[in-house]
């Protein structure tokens, strides 16, 4: 590599490097790379392909590379995800947000609710949806729980780059531990991967999400059925609880929360056609 190297040049090698890791969005991911690297925007990198790389943007580009074709995922490196069209803080210590979870989003933003209300996310990681929730729903306020000091650092941090704060409080604990008000709305996206399964995922969510939510215990459904029981007593008389799940995993869900009293409301499928989200009342 030499200091004469044009933008364009590197960016088609990075191309080939990771196509032959077997690593999906070579292109993009090798612009995006680029872009950190050089602080350029995509539109001055198309206008300008021969633009010479500097010898610090051709280190950064470098050392970001590395962590791609190790699988590090691209919004791990960049430290931002965007999610519902908004950008979102990610490091470590949170679940990265997936498209996935935008079934979520849609199913609660098509739910029937009262014009005034209460949320409170269980698991809040990155805070990705109730920070998207309040965005959304102007008129609700909301609670953001999560067992990790690290992960609500991170969700106060995005509340405030997405201006929510105001009307997000946070608190530390395992599940409804030390919650005693009750809301007009419940969301989660809990671990729900089945322990022994966990090792057989691919090496960008095993190696680099949070083992803590990804791990639904023996049969993936630990999560589920901690919510099932903690939520009737959390929730006003017309509540709802809206949840992601995973692939396959709704007849499960179904009858452990109509053991506990609850009716199904409505689900949503995410773009790959699974059904991922589903809501009770």
């Amino acid at each position: 590599m030499t200091m004469s190297e044009t933008v364009l040049a590197r960016m088609l090698t990075a191309r080939q490097a990771l196509v032959a890791a077997d690593i999906d969005g070579s292109a993009l991911d090798a612009r995006l790379l680029m872009q950190a690297a050089t602080g350029l925007s995509h539109e001055v990198l198309v206008a300008s392909p021969d633009a010479k790389l500097t010898a610090d943007a051709a280190e950064s580009f470098s050392a970001f590379l590395d962590r791609r074709l190790a699988h590090e995922p691209i919004s791990r490196i960049l430290g931002t995800r965007e999610f519902y069209g908004r950008d979102f803080l990610v490091t470590p210590a949170v679940l990265d947000p997936r498209g996935d979870t935008e079934a979520l989003i849609g199913l609660v933003l098509d739910l029937p609710r009262l014009n005034h209300g209460r949320l409170i996310d269980i698991g809040t990681g990155s805070g990705a949806i109730a920070v998207t929730l309040l965005a959304e729903m102007l008129s609700y306020t909301g609670v953001a729980v999560d067992l990790s000091a690290d992960a609500l650092h991170i969700a106060k941090t995005n509340a405030l780059a997405n201006g929510v704060s105001g009307r997000l409080q946070f608190h530390q604990g395992s599940w409804f531990e030390g919650i005693t008000e009750k809301f007009d709305l419940i969301v989660s996206n809990p671990p729900y991967i089945p322990h022994g399964d966990i090792d057989g995922l691919g090496a960008e969510v095993r190696n680099f999400d949070p083992h803590l939510a990804l791990d639904g215990g023996a049969d993936g459904l630990f999560a589920y059925r901690a919510l099932a029981s903690g939520a009737r007593l959390r929730l006003t008389a017309e509540g709802v609880i809206a949840l992601e799940i995973g692939a396959g995993q709704e007849a499960d869900v179904m009858r452990i929360f109509v053991s506990h009293g609850f009716s199904p409301l409505g689900q949503r499928k995410d773009l790959g056609g699974h059904l991922r989200a589903v809501s009770f009342g």
